[in-house]
């Protein structure tokens, strides 16, 4: 049996009647064997099958052969074909499409701090280039996945990030490139949306946990499931009050295409969970979930100031989408480690 039938189930019953509008569609997915992509391949293959809809993916990819060893199951769908190419240098040929979806350019924190001109122009020059090429298609669907970091630092007095928040991050602060790039990206779309036929839409993703989501990474929620899975105790760097909230990634899928196919166009939303707990309750729900239960450390002094947060509103999402989180934090995190010690 899958491991994400589940999931998947409750994917497709979330966005069922999405699916009419994707009958016989070609869908175009950047950035599709990532930890976004690989849910929107999850999702997309399940509906395909299930409802028969004779839809096909192009899915845009730098090693199609490491995602091959990931997914062989998606890697050797029938619905899917892959593309070697980088977003910066997309390919001429592609042909038209009936919906695209760019979700490339990792949130990489490495690269941020390493080449953040690179991650700029990735950022930047490969949105340029997919917004050309769906607009040869034209009046179209495009989802651009942004981020909550076009926001810049989260103010301690406010609890939930709204959409109409008009701050930003600090444009002379070179680890800002992939906020800035970011914030030039829905420039970018909104400006492709005015001047084309093109129907572009924002979603602003901010923290998740999941199926496929890289344990080794930047992400502090990923790296507590590696170290508890591995029977070593969960270490925190920090104080431990940084507060962040989680989407699961099943919701995630949901949220996504419900953007892609009934978001407003030139309209940002929040992607993400109100749900909110600071990084030592994180660890300790992680710790929960695992058996036996390791320790959990704090190895950072106690800091003074405001508290770093890091969680949206989603208040547009519910009301304009009628989005809703099904799956809690930890729920969540019980399956995403289930499916980590099945695989």
């Amino acid at each position: 049996m899958d491991p994400l039938a589940e999931d998947l189930d409750g994917v497709l019953d979330a966005t069922r009647d999405l699916w009419r509008d994707l009958v016989d569609a070609r869908i175009l997915i950047t950035g599709g064997t990532g930890f976004f992509g690989s849910w929107l391949l999850e999702s997309f293959a399940w509906a395909n099958d299930r409802l028969q809809l004779g839809s096909s993916g192009m899915v845009l990819t730098r090693d199609p052969e490491a995602f091959a060893a990931k997914a062989p199951h998606l890697a050797d769908h029938e619905a899917i074909r892959f593309v070697r190419g980088d977003v910066r240098d997309l390919p001429s040929d592609l042909g038209k499409f009936d919906a695209v979806i760019h979700a490339a350019t990792s949130a990489s924190a490495d690269l941020n701090r390493t080449d953040p001109m690179m991650m700029l122009d990735t950022i930047v020059d490969g949105t340029r280039r997919v917004l050309d090429t769906a607009a040869a298609s034209g009046a179209i669907p495009v989802l651009l996945t942004s981020s909550g970091a076009v926001y810049g630092r989260q103010p301690p007095e406010i609890d939930r990030m709204p959409e109409t928040w008009t701050g930003g991050p600090d444009p002379l602060d070179p680890g800002s490139a992939y906020a800035e790039g970011k914030r030039l990206a829905e420039l970018c779309g909104v400006l492709f949306a005015s001047s084309t036929d093109l129907q572009v839409k924002h979603a602003r993703c901010y923290a998740f946990v999941g199926p496929y989501l890289p344990l080794d990474r930047h992400f502090a929620i990923g790296n507590f499931i590696r170290d508890g899975l591995a029977g070593r105790p969960i270490r925190i760097q920090g104080d431990g009050t940084t507060v962040r909230s989680y989407l699961y990634a099943a919701d995630l899928a949901v949220w996504l295409w419900t953007v892609l196919l009934r978001g407003e166009t030139g309209r940002a939303y929040n992607v993400g969970s109100e749900e909110s707990t600071d990084i030592a309750g994180l660890a300790r729900t992680v710790a929960g979930a695992l058996d036996p239960v390791p320790a959990v450390e704090i190895e950072g002094r106690p800091r003074a100031g405001p508290i770093d947060r890091y969680v949206p509103s989603t208040e547009r999402a519910r009301t304009e989408l009628g989005l809703e989180q099904r799956v809690s934090l930890s729920e969540g995190i019980a399956r995403t480690v289930a499916w980590h010690r099945a695989r």
